[in-house]
């Protein structure tokens, strides 16, 4: 077994923390390797394992467990490579352009002879892979999660679940053209809506659009992402998940930031810059579990609808903003909104404002009932395992 690139979640490590952490660590490992020995594998047991804190914790672990949460039959794992045509291949050309600008998603200081023979098998998988599926198109982007699998799993393992992963989740990215792409970004602003519509109406005031979220989505986060180790733990998340939740994450990346967006200046350069720029040190672990809680709180089902309907709307659709914006800048009345909110939060002795959409007294109830989220693990983890399960018999993904 090939040595683990991504150690799993960054944890203390000294003092009492650091033996609790190598505690649970262990305790995780053994839970792991009991849903693994059973028969028939405990599917439901390891992805609960690898949404809850850490993730899957190792490569040598995700190399036992990937194939488990896409349904990877055995037999497919251990077909022989069929060699790859790449003279008169339609795609060979923008596949190598985009294989050669990927460096630095290889480990830094790995010696260039290595690497090399990594692209070529990199080169290797994806021309395989859209062979095999002739329905399939290559799309920009793609390499980045394909790499991903190739460090951690090999070209054979990697092949094998590529293919899965390209035929499921990556399907729509994979079509002739970008609607179906367009209709999942669509999710992005509901779902920020839901939260804090404050965020949401700046945004739909400067006109930002979702494209700054096109790269997050279609590689996975990978493109965009510099440490190995997040990206890996996003990938645990993901394919233990609903397909849609690579959306999900994204927007509580956007809330996560939610004093920047409201501090800039509303001006659609401005805020897609800003956003386009993600933080390397986001509270990985706090936001997935947020976005967990979300996905049970806003079901893809109740979206639906305004997903299909989304469009850019004018600022004069939101109310207060007609009068304002004729004697000041929208971006200024939103930072006075919010200036005013807060004032009057701290004189009643209520603290800082936190922005959360209040829900229905039926949901309110249903929320009381079904989460309860912790980073460890909750009960949102558990609903959303058991969505992914509910989901995934349409597309015989998952036993």
């Amino acid at each position: 077994m090939k040595k683990s690139r991504s150690g799993g979640a960054s944890s203390p490590l000294n003092g009492k923390q650091g033996k609790y952490w190598d505690s649970r660590r262990k305790r995780k490992i053994a839970d792991i390797t009991q849903a693994l020995s059973v028969c028939p594998v405990d599917v439901a047991a390891l992805r609960r394992m690898a949404i809850s804190e850490g993730g899957l914790l190792t490569d040598e672990i995700r190399c036992q467990v990937w194939p488990r949460l896409l349904n990877v039959p055995p037999h497919i794992l251990e077909q022989d490579q069929e060699t790859v045509e790449r003279e008169n291949n339609k795609d060979y050309n923008q596949v190598l352009l985009d294989v050669q600008r990927s460096l630095r998603r290889f480990p830094p200081g790995m010696p260039d002879e290595q690497r090399e023979g990594l692209q070529e098998e990199l080169i290797d998988i994806i021309l395989r892979v859209l062979k095999r599926n002739p329905q399939l198109h290559y799309y920009q982007g793609y390499h980045d999660i394909v790499v991903t699998f190739l460090l951690v799993l090999g070209e054979r393992l990697a092949t094998a679940l590529v293919e899965k992963l390209s035929t499921h989740h990556l399907r729509d990215f994979m079509d002739p053209t970008m609607d179906n792409t367009k209709h999942i970004l669509n999710y992005l602003m509901p779902i920020i809506e839901r939260v804090n519509p404050e965020v949401h109406d700046f945004m739909q005031q400067a006109e930002v659009g979702t494209i700054f979220a096109l790269s997050w989505l279609i590689t996975w986060f990978g493109h965009v992402l510099s440490d190995f180790r997040h990206v890996v733990r996003l990938y645990d998340f993901f394919l233990a998940c609903h397909p849609l939740m690579p959306i999900y994450f994204a927007a509580v990346i956007v809330l996560y930031r939610e004093e920047e967006v409201l501090d800039c200046e509303c001006d659609m350069a401005m805020v897609h810059h800003l956003l386009s720029q993600i933080p390397q040190d986001l509270p990985y672990e706090t936001l997935i579990s947020r976005a967990g809680d979300l996905f049970v709180q806003f079901p893809p089902s109740e979206l639906a609808r305004e997903a299909a309907t989304q469009e850019s709307t004018a600022a004069s659709t939101f109310k207060d903003f007609d009068l304002a914006s004729t004697q000041q800048q929208p971006d200024s009345v939103l930072r006075r909104r919010r200036r005013q909110k807060q004032a009057a939060l701290e004189s009643s002795g209520a603290g800082p404002i936190v922005a959360v959409a209040q829900p229905s007294a039926a949901r309110r109830f249903v929320r009381l009932a079904v989460m309860g989220l912790t980073v460890a693990l909750g009960a949102a983890a558990i609903a959303v395992v058991n969505t992914a399960l509910e989901w995934a018999p349409k597309l015989d993904l998952f036993p």
